[in-house]
Parts: C-alpha cells; sequence; structure tokens
C-alpha cells in the first residue's frame, strides 16, 4: 500500500490532520493556521483544500496553485 502525502506540499504524511480521507501534514497544517488572509500564502492553501479535499463539489471556480506532484 502507498503511503498518504501531504496534499499540499507532496511529502510523505508522518503527522498532521486528515480529512475527508485526504491528508494535510504538520506543518503544512501549521503554515495555514498562521497565514493571515487576503495573502497569496492563504489562498494558495485555500485553492489547495477545495482542489483536493472538496474534490470538485464547488463548481464554477477556476483553481490557479500549481500541480505540485503527489
Amino acid at each position: 500500500m502507498q503511503k498518504q502525502k501531504c496534499i499540499i506540499c507532496g511529502k510523505p504524511l508522518n503527522d498532521g490532520i486528515m480529512i475527508n480521507g485526504r491528508g494535510i501534514c504538520k506543518s503544512c497544517e501549521d503554515r495555514i493556521t498562521n497565514a493571515e488572509s487576503g495573502t497569496d500564502f492563504y489562498e494558495y492553501y485555500k485553492c489547495c483544500i477545495k482542489k483536493y479535499i472538496v474534490n470538485h463539489m464547488i463548481r464554477g471556480e477556476e483553481c490557479k496553485c500549481q500541480n505540485y506532484p503527489l
């Protein structure tokens, strides 16, 4: 079985949180919780969460974040 990877950075998931079967590593979790709204980092994290966790349930909004290999 393949080890889970963080949906934000793509590194192996050793700790952090699981949401809807997808993982966010502790490092990215800390960055997300400390990001100020309106910044590029905040928008990037929001985009990744929409893309990988919400799984296209929000329709009509294009996501412009980089596609890191997972």
